[in-house]
């Protein structure tokens, strides 16, 4: 198994065999990871939802009369066709002689499964996620190579030099989101000319949108209703996008999630752990615990322990029936509403640290 940093800070690329996965919760990572194996080489893509085992089978299978044919066939969203079609794949597998590559992009991709065992021995599987705590300094590894990936990025993709400052003071300005810091470099190559350094990142980096956007998130957190609407309605007004708004929120309310999950499993285990370790844990920097602490507090245990379920409602329907800006923006109203001091379902505090 493979990290999507490891794949995209090579230029080689590794042998796919008959089956390549690219799995994770990073839409931006996945995307990264598919235009690198899929470069270069004819493609045929599907979508998971609505594919057939018999029209991959023969994409991969025939044999075009001018030589000319697809090369890698690629199933995004394969979560359904691969519940569906599980023991074709393991044929597949298991027998395939085919010199073409099938690409499966998919949410989950548990290690003990048959499948994923045989592709782990001739195949390839590339985890695309974003570490949301430090345990056996998981965060740690993965900011050492994403550094080392945006500095790559920004000589092939945006032809600029960026200096060891300025990337490190982007990673303290900017949340741990990949795509959001590729946008940043972007922005600042035209206006660098050869070289980022970090006062062209601290001058440029953070604006008021991007503070507006962190006030309204402590604002949230803290139950204060009123100042994160009128935070969110300015945002709006000033052109930011919803989904965006949601993954910026997102990012830090997963680390609340992740520290109730973690008091959850400690009592379970019949252990006693303080609240600061637990959101350190959850991935939140040294100079930010005591903020998260009192924030945990206000949250409660009962709204942090249904925290991902209501992010994973909103971001399901702002990119379906409720994708339209006015109605995104009730998605962030309602996040907003969950949270403030008035609405309370089985509240209370977290109790490992009373």
């Amino acid at each position: 198994m493979n990290s999507a940093l490891e794949l995209l800070t090579t230029d080689a690329l590794p042998d796919c065999g008959p089956l390549a996965v690219v799995f994770g919760d990073d839409d931006y990572l996945k995307r990264e990871v598919l235009l690198k194996l899929r470069a270069g080489e004819a493609v045929d893509a599907y979508g998971g939802r609505e594919v057939e085992w018999r029209d991959v089978h023969d994409a991969l299978t025939m044999t075009s009369l001018f030589g000319d044919g697809a090369q890698v066939v690629v199933i995004e969203e394969a979560d359904p066709f691969v519940k569906e079609y599980r023991d074709k794949l393991e044929h597949w597998v298991d027998g395939a002689r085919a010199s073409r590559t099938l690409v499966l992009e998919v949410k989950s991709w548990p290690k003990t499964t048959r499948l994923a065992k045989a592709v782990e021995k001739v195949g390839l599987a590339v985890e695309c996620a974003v570490p949301t705590d430090n345990k056996g300094g998981r965060q740690s590894k993965f900011v050492a190579g994403a550094k080392k990936w945006l500095a790559q990025r920004a000589k092939k993709a945006h032809q600029v030099a960026i200096e060891r400052a300025a990337c490190d003071e982007l990673f303290e300005l900017l949340p741990l989101s990949l795509g959001l810091m590729d946008q940043e470099v972007a922005k600042l190559s035209l206006l660098a000319g050869d070289k980022i350094d970090v006062s062209l990142v601290q001058a440029n980096v953070g604006d008021w949108r991007t503070r507006q956007t962190w006030d309204m998130i402590d604002a949230m957190v803290e139950g204060r209703a009123a100042d994160a609407l009128g935070q969110l309605d300015r945002l709006l007004a000033a052109g930011e996008q919803p989904i965006a708004i949601l993954a910026q929120a997102a990012y830090t309310l997963r680390k609340f999630a992740t520290a109730a999950r973690l008091v959850e499993q400690a009592e379970e285990g019949g252990k006693r752990v303080t609240l600061p370790q637990v959101v350190a844990t959850a991935g939140f920097w040294k100079n930010k615990v005591a903020d998260a602490v009192r924030q945990l507090r206000l949250i409660g245990r009962g709204r942090a322990e249904q925290l991902t379920n209501w992010l994973l409602a909103a971001d399901l329907a702002m990119k379906d029936h409720n994708s339209a800006p006015e109605a995104a923006r009730l998605e962030l109203e309602q996040l907003i509403v969950r949270l403030s001091k008035a609405f309370s379902p089985g509240g209370g505090p977290a109790s490992a640290d009373r």
